[in-house]
């Protein structure tokens, strides 16, 4: 408790105001919120994600993900998520440290390690209990922000620690799987990355088992079992998302905005829309500059990452 509450003050103390900061580690964003907020996609990369105060809640194709000081969550590939804080004040922020996992570091580290058994990898979004070695890691880590003439030397010595713990906590499946180049989580994560670039246009199943070196089957299989869709509702959310993104930030009509990710059909996207949104195209997007959109303004294009968050 000690630690996680040092933690708690290390944030709070380079974090000046709300939002996401960057900072001099490497791989590194610090998280504060002071207020719960609405519930916004985005697309979580490959990260781990500490919550020192407060609650989180991510939702994946249906699938609800809360994690706090507790428990953390680790994402192994791009993952469409919808992301709220569900617990925050102004006494009591919401403070959360993420690192964007480095993929050679993870790779020595698993080297050491025996490979997973399992056929297909496991869920690309996990939620794991933190322990105390964990926690001291990271605050070490956070820690040298005020020594930064130490990071140099220091950071990656923390950075590896952190990921040692990873690697034989109860997170160890997942980033065994991660770090094989070869494995399925590696081909099902070149499939997310070959449809990020091509969202908006048409394409097969035997495109992408094409491009993955797989079979239509064990594409499928691996890729729902990672990202808990199909590959063509991957490809849908990322449509949808973007759309979202143009009409809030680039004020694009909602017809428009349905087209210039991929559909031909009104009725089809305002559909699609609801079901995901909850609410038609132009609803959603009113309510959304209504409110602020401070989230969907500052969210990149698709092809540039989709507000690429990790997972704050």
């Amino acid at each position: 408790m000690a630690k996680l509450q040092e933690l708690s003050s290390l944030i709070m103390r380079h974090t000046a105001a709300d939002g996401m900061h960057a900072c001099k580690l490497p791989r590194v964003t610090l998280i504060r919120s002071s207020r719960p907020t609405m519930p916004m996609p985005a697309l979580y990369t490959p990260s781990l994600c500490l919550v020192t105060q407060g609650r989180k809640q991510a939702v994946l194709a249906g699938h609800i993900y809360d994690y706090d000081a507790a428990k953390y969550l680790v994402v192994s590939v791009d993952l469409p998520v919808v992301g709220s804080v569900m617990e925050a004040s102004p006494r009591e922020p919401y403070l959360c440290l993420q690192l964007h996992l480095d993929m050679g570091m993870l790779g020595e580290l698993v080297l050491e390690q025996s490979p997973p058994d399992r056929a297909a990898p496991p869920a690309g979004l996990s939620i794991h209990d933190v322990t105390p070695a964990l926690v001291d890691a990271c605050t070490r880590l956070v820690a040298l922000l005020d020594t930064p003439e130490d990071i140099a030397a220091l950071g990656h010595l923390v950075e590896r620690e952190i990921l040692y713990r990873l690697v034989t906590g109860s997170a160890a499946e997942m980033m065994r799987h991660i770090a094989r180049s070869g494995g399925g989580l590696a081909r099902v994560s070149r499939v997310i990355g070959w449809i990020k670039a091509h969202y908006a246009e048409p394409f097969t199943i035997k495109t992408l088992a094409a491009h993955a070196g797989m079979s239509e089957s064990s594409l499928h299989a691996h890729f729902r079992s990672a990202t808990m869709m199909s590959p063509l509702q991957f490809r849908a959310q990322l449509r949808l998302q973007e759309a979202r993104r143009l009409m809030v930030a680039e004020g694009v009509e909602a017809a428009q905005a349905g087209f210039r990710v991929g559909y031909d059909s009104p009725s089809q996207f305002s559909r699609e829309y609801r079901r995901l949104f909850g609410a038609s195209p132009a609803m959603d997007a009113a309510r959304l500059r209504a409110s602020g959109g401070e989230a969907a303004r500052s969210a990149g294009p698709v092809r540039s990452g989709l507000r690429q968050e990790r997972a704050s």
